[in-house]
Formats: C-alpha cells, sequence, structure tokens
C-alpha cells in the first residue's frame, strides 16, 4: 500500500519520534501528509520549516517513489513519477484476484455475527442492511489476512417466541400479524379442537418453520452463506447461562436486590448495573447475552464484530462491560450500530407491505430491483447514519444508476477485448503518457488501500464509492484515448492498462457480492 510505503520512508526520516501523524490521498496532490504540522507543534517550531526540513531528507535518498515533493502551508504534497505507475499496471496483472490482498490480519480468527433476526417474521428491508455490510465486512476482512467466520445468532427462547404463540393462536395476547401468520395458524394450528393449545409451545413451532421456510431462503437469496447458525437454546441446554452467572457472582459482579440479580455493569463503564435474574425467576436476555459472549471467546475468536439494530445502542457499554468481568479484553469486542432504512418511490415513503401486511421485506426488494442494485445501494452509506432508499433511481439503467455505471465499465472492457485482434502486453507500458492514463493507473493502485482502511475502521462506503471513481476514471480514459489503434505497441500497452482495470472492477466487484455481466444494454439518461 503506497501510503504505509510513504509512512514508512517519513519515518525513517524524522527517526523514531512518536508521532501520530497521517498519508492521506490528496485533492492538490497524489499523497499529502501532516507530520510537519504535529513535529512543529511537539517541538514549537515552525512548520512549514519543519516540512522543508523532512522534504529535504526524503529527496536526499532519491527515491524512485516520487516525481515531485512540495510543501503547502505546512503539508507535505508527495507526487507518484510515471515509471513508479507503469511498474504498478504489471503488479495488478500479475496479481490477479489476490491483488488487494494483505497480511494485516495475521490470521487472526474473527467472528462477524450479523442479521440475528428473531425468527417472528421475514426478514425485513432494515435487516438487509446489516446482512449485506456484515457479508462484505468478512469479505474484505479476509481479503486483508483474518481468519473469518460468519454467525447468525437465532433467539429462539424467551418472551418474542411466546408471544409469536399468542399471535399463531389469535388470541388477546397476539402481537404480530400479516398472511404470514395466518398460514402459520392454518398449517400449526390446524389440529383437533381438543388440543391444549400452549403459547410458548406454539411459538417454538412456529419460529423453527420461519426460520426454515422463511429466514434461510432469504438469506440464500441475499447471497450470503453463514459457516454458524447458533441457536439461543443450546446455551440454557448445555448449562452455558447458569455457569455464566455463578462465574460472575464468583467474581464479585453480581448481587441481589429487590429479589433480583444485578450485573455490576456500572462499575465497568455502564450507565447503570443490569439484570441478570428476575423477580420471577426468569433469566433475562442479557444474562443470555452474556453466556453467547463467552461462548464465542471459548472457541477460539480473538475478535468479535457484532451488528446491532439502532435500537441497541446502549448494549456496547454493557456488552464491553460483560466482556471485562469474563477476563477477556473489552477492545476485542466492536459492536457496529446500524441506523434506519427508509424506501422512497415516486418522492414519497413506502412504509407498508401488500404481501405481508409488515414492512417491506428483503426478497420485495430484491424483486423489484434486483439482488446487485440492493446490494450496492445499501453499502454506498455508512452503517451508523440514515439512509434513504431511492426506488426510482435503482430501477433506473442509465449512468444515473452508480452500480449500473460500475457494470457497464466491466462490461465495455469486455466488448473491447472481445473486438480486438491485439493481445495486451506490458513491453511498451512507457507509452502510456497521456493524464488519462496516469489518473487512471492512480485509481487502481489506491484499492489495496481501499481495502486495508476499511478492515480497519469497519467503513464499507468506501467500497462502492471507490468503484464508482474508478469508473469514471476508466470513461474519462475511453472517451480521450482511442484503445485498439494504427499503432500495435501503443495498443498493446493500452489494452493491458483496461486489462488491469478489468481485474480490480472485477476484485471490487466480487467483494461486494456483485456480478460481473460481459455485457449490459444501456437506456441513455434523459
Amino acid at each position: 500500500m503506497i501510503k504505509e510505503e510513504i509512512k514508512k520512508i517519513i519515518e525513517k526520516v524524522i527517526k523514531g519520534e512518536v508521532l501520530n501523524f497521517s498519508v492521506e490521498t490528496s485533492s492538490h496532490a497524489d499523497y499529502s501528509s501532516n507530520v510537519a504540522l504535529i513535529l512543529a507543534k511537539k517541538e514549537n517550531k515552525n512548520p512549514r520549516e519543519t516540512a522543508e526540513l523532512i522534504k529535504t531528507e526524503i529527496e536526499k535518498q532519491k527515491n524512485k517513489l516520487f516525481s515531485k515533493i512540495e510543501v503547502v502551508n505546512g503539508f507535505i504534497n508527495f507526487y507518484l513519477s510515471e515509471k513508479y505507475l507503469k511498474e504498478q499496471v504489471q503488479k495488478v496483472l500479475k496479481g490477479k484476484e489476490k491483488f488487494g490482498s494483505s497480511n494485516i490480519g495475521k490470521k487472526q480468527k474473527i467472528n462477524v455475527e450479523f442479521i440475528s433476526a428473531n425468527p417472528t417474521g421475514p426478514l425485513t428491508l432494515g435487516n438487509g442492511r446489516g446482512g449485506f455490510g456484515g457479508d462484505v465486512l468478512a469479505k474484505v476482512l479476509e481479503k486483508a489476512g483474518y481468519k473469518v467466520s460468519r454467525e447468525y445468532y437465532i433467539n429462539d427462547i424467551g418472551a418474542q417466541i411466546t408471544k409469536l404463540g399468542h399471535s399463531v393462536i389469535g388470541d388477546e395476547e397476539a402481537v404480530y400479524s400479516g398472511k404470514y401468520i395466518e398460514d402459520l395458524r392454518k398449517e400449526i394450528v390446524g389440529l383437533p379442537k381438543s388440543y391444549n393449545f400452549k403459547a410458548e409451545e406454539i411459538g417454538e413451532k412456529a419460529g423453527k418453520i420461519i426460520l426454515e421456510k422463511m429466514i434461510k431462503p432469504s438469506v440464500k437469496r441475499m447471497g450470503i452463506k453463514f459457516d454458524t447458525w447458533f441457536s439461543e437454546t443450546t446455551l440454557y441446554k448445555n448449562g452455558v447461562v447458569d455457569k455464566t452467572i455463578a462465574e460472575l457472582t464468583k467474581k464479585g459482579f453480581a448481587y441481589e436486590s429487590e429479589g433480583a440479580l444485578w450485573f455490576k455493569s456500572s462499575e465497568l463503564g455502564d450507565d447503570k448495573d443490569r439484570v441478570l435474574i428476575r423477580e420471577d425467576g426468569v433469566k433475562t436476555y442479557f444474562a443470555s447475552d452474556i453466556a453467547y459472549l463467552r461462548n464465542k471467546f471459548e472457541r477460539g475468536f480473538d475478535k468479535l464484530i457484532i451488528f446491532l439494530g439502532a435500537d441497541h445502542y446502549g448494549y456496547v457499554a454493557r456488552l464491553k462491560a460483560a466482556c471485562q468481568a469474563l477476563g477477556y479484553n473489552k477492545e476485542n469486542v466492536d459492536a457496529i450500530v446500524l441506523q434506519l432504512v427508509k424506501l422512497f418511490e415516486n418522492g414519497k415513503e413506502v412504509r407498508m407491505s401488500k404481501r405481508t401486511g409488515i414492512y417491506v421485506t428483503i426478497d420485495e426488494l430484491i424483486d423489484e430491483v434486483g439482488l446487485d442494485v440492493a446490494r450496492f445501494f445499501f453499502l454506498q452509506r455508512s452503517l451508523n447514519t440514515h439512509f434513504n432508499f431511492d426506488m426510482d433511481l435503482a430501477k433506473e439503467k442509465s449512468d444515473k444508476n452508480p452500480v449500473f455505471k460500475v457494470q457497464y465499465a466491466y462490461a465495455r472492457i469486455n466488448s473491447i477485448f472481445a473486438k480486438s485482434k491485439i493481445k495486451a502486453k506490458t513491453n511498451n507500458l512507457d507509452l502510456l503518457k497521456e493524464q488519462s492514463e496516469l489518473e487512471l493507473i492512480k485509481q487502481l493502485i489506491r484499492f489495496p488501500e481501499i481495502i486495508g482502511d476499511s478492515a480497519n475502521d469497519y467503513q464499507l462506503q468506501r467500497l462502492p464509492n471507490y468503484a464508482i471513481e474508478l469508473a469514471d476514471s476508466f470513461h474519462k480514459f475511453y472517451e480521450k484515448c482511442r484503445v485498439v489503434t494504427e499503432d500495435k505497441k501503443l495498443t498493446e500497452a493500452r489494452l493491458s492498462l483496461i486489462l488491469a482495470t478489468k481485474i480490480v472492477l472485477e476484485n471490487a466487484l466480487k467483494l461486494m457480492g456483485i456480478s460481473t455481466p460481459k455485457e449490459l444494454k444501456r437506456n441513455e439518461a434523459k
């Protein structure tokens, strides 16, 4: 990764100074660093003078990476050399599907738990955000050298299952409604009238049917494959919940008050203590969550990443508190809190589903716009920000639609190779001198940085946004530079460049779980 290369060069110059400086892509140069500003502040010196000194020392190394280094307002700006850029095209072509891979993760074992919707109904629009986000994060982490396990936690015991039972029976305590409840009622409650209905028992049967006939098929249709489907019930059957509560009590992190058993989470960073066992002797969901946390670490995972709904923001502090109480490093638990998604069509919010009577299901969305568009659109915004899904734009088959623009770039490259009788060769990459050619290469070599940064901070919107920028760079190149020309050597060089572009586009799309069509029909935007 170029940013890391530049950072190492700077660190060598400042000789062991421990500074939290950055190297980032810049609109004013190829890369820019704030190291001089930070060092000058630390040593009470002039930032520009400090930057000039660092610049001079780097230039003494005569590094082939740069064509120019300049100082602007205390920032050090770096410009990559043409020779270096052309060498990177060969690296892309050599790396192929492995280009962008790294060993950042050092094969650490990470458990990514996502979706985990209660088995009380079909997966909805909101589940799509966590589903696609969790799946793509897992792919990114694997690309960065982590060993990843994808997990779905099935909340198949407790009050929500009993409520599901009441809903299927259709008594006064019913909570859930819709056609799927009516179908379950026919399938389960269609028994002799002498049958003594028990809401909990009916709920358990209904939950299993929903999981197998609704949730799992939807997950498969979303293009997601879980390594583990973990049942909450097993934590009770195996005595893990009781053992965990006993451990917390023994360590002094549990106490009795008002007839209930409480966890001292406020001593470990939470805003208040949490109930483990209620007055009626029923264990809380949080008791199960702590046991589940313990179970994951005992399975040998180095880090846990948990996707939570917007209404579970308060869970973060208590989960970290539980982690600490169990004797694990709380920094090894990361929670991603998903914000709400709203669906808009014809300028109006779409609230209800015609088929189920509940919020729009993920299956209905995929039916309307397709899997590729659904995935791309959900990934375009940071998971912790609110998102409005534009159905009209999603159905557009022109450059207005970002996923279409990216796929069209890929299809256009395929079309060029299908028509060309000349093969790509790297012998004459020195002929690539046009600005649009060099800008395209600069986009290509950003890909490893996109993966590395996203693996570190989980900001997955970088991927679709990068794919759009890469597609834009390719389209600009295509408009200004004819690929197949009368000059065979130049043609070979430009074919090498677009082959490298095809490789990176394909790698990016596959990480997002989006198809790579060889042909694509285009409706010109009005």
